[in-house]
């Protein structure tokens, strides 16, 4: 349940914001191979189309498109490959139960540098909006774009 202000975001979803309601958002480790971690540091990667799976009592990430190093060889990675989530043990238990409920799911985020230099996804366990909940969001961004506005010009 970590939250840091202070990260350095590679790649985030923006349109999981729009779509899904968050009720609790996890910071989890990803396990990666070497070419993996050099082309996410240059930040060529994707979450529009990658979504979280359980699967024998471990979170897994899916469709996260890592795309491959430049300057690796024959042994570089494939670019969508099913990575797997590191999370504590009770973590990964509350979050299992969660999402055998109906409606709720696991969404990334972000995927982020930790002040170590290991790569981290930020996930939150969510629900889908219904069409006027989308609706509702769009009003509210406008709003506050026009008061952004009119203090600009005042």
């Amino acid at each position: 349940m970590a939250k840091h202000k202070d990260k350095n975001v590679l790649v985030s979803n923006r349109r999981a914001k729009f779509e899904y309601h968050f009720l609790a958002e996890f910071e989890a480790g990803i396990l990666l191979t070497g070419t993996e971690i050099k082309s996410l540091r240059e930040g060529n990667a994707n979450l529009k189309e990658a979504f979280c799976q359980f699967k024998d009592g471990e979170l897994y990430i899916r469709n996260l498109f890592i795309a491959e190093y430049k300057f690796g060889n024959q042994n570089n990675h494939e670019t969508k490959r099913t990575r797997k989530l590191l999370l504590r043990r009770q973590e990964l238990r509350k979050l299992e139960k969660r999402v055998k409920e109906k409606g709720f799911t696991i969404v990334p985020i972000d995927l982020h540098l930790s002040e170590r230099g290991l790569a981290k996804v930020q996930i939150a366990l969510a629900q889908g909006k219904k069409s006027y909940d989308k609706r509702e969001s769009i009003k509210e961004r406008d709003l506050k774009r026009d008061m952004d506005r009119m203090k600009k010009y005042r």
